[in-house]
């Protein structure tokens, strides 16, 4: 457990480094603190033993494409763009597979689908006229498939899912918003301030969860 700590602790600092290194517009020791981030929370999952189930074996996964999406975003054309976005598509896949492979309650999923569905349909009613025609149909399909990972991540805490689950998938949801806003919208507000801290927190809580579902 100290080595998982240690893991945790070690991506909050570079998060933060990463945030600090950004405003300042040192691009490339922000890149590496970014690997570095990224790294720690794949090595958080498999110190907590993330190979003994196959929910976490798809928790795993889904950081393995989060990493690669991280990568891919550091570049700023719209291809790495697009292949980031289709990166973190795959591991929202991953997440609501694991989650699913968890098991959910259908009361509890239903009642998250009328609110999330709502959500869902604001933030596209909202990127779709910043979003360019070639976009339209990766976008659509994202946000679908986030919304589903929080329908299901709420779904598990009807079959005893550890809340680490439904809080990583809500954190990793409002980290997409701000990637979103920052690309799509480009708002002149950096929100990367909050958004990487929403992105590292989630990810970082969806690892852990890896070691309550042993069984699964």
């Amino acid at each position: 457990m100290s080595s998982v700590r240690a893991l945790v602790i070690l991506t909050g600092i570079a998060c933060l480094a990463l945030v600090a290194l950004l405003l300042l517009d040192f691009r490339v020791p922000a890149a590496l603190a970014k690997f570095i981030a990224s790294t720690a929370f794949i090595g958080i999952a498999m110190r907590s033993g993330a190979w003994s189930s196959t929910y976490g074996r798809l928790i795993l996964l889904g950081l393995a494409f989060s990493w690669c999406g991280d990568m891919f975003l550091i570049g700023q054309s719209r291809f790495a763009f697009l292949s980031g976005l289709v990166a973190f598509l795959l591991a929202h896949v991953a997440y609501v597979s694991a989650f699913v492979r968890h098991g959910y309650h259908r009361g509890w999923v239903w009642a998250a689908v009328v609110p999330i569905t709502a959500v869902a349909i604001a933030v596209f009613s909202w990127l779709e006229p910043h979003t360019p025609d070639t976009l339209l149909f990766p976008v659509r399909a994202y946000i679908v498939v986030i919304s589903l990972m929080v329908i299901f991540a709420v779904g598990t805490q009807g079959r005893g899912g550890s809340r680490l689950i439904v809080t990583g998938a809500v954190l990793f949801f409002l980290s997409d918003l701000s990637v979103a806003a920052l690309r799509l919208v480009q708002t002149e507000y950096p929100t990367y301030v909050l958004g990487l801290p929403f992105y590292y927190a989630g990810q970082v809580c969806l690892a852990l969860s890896s070691s309550q579902s042993r069984s699964h």
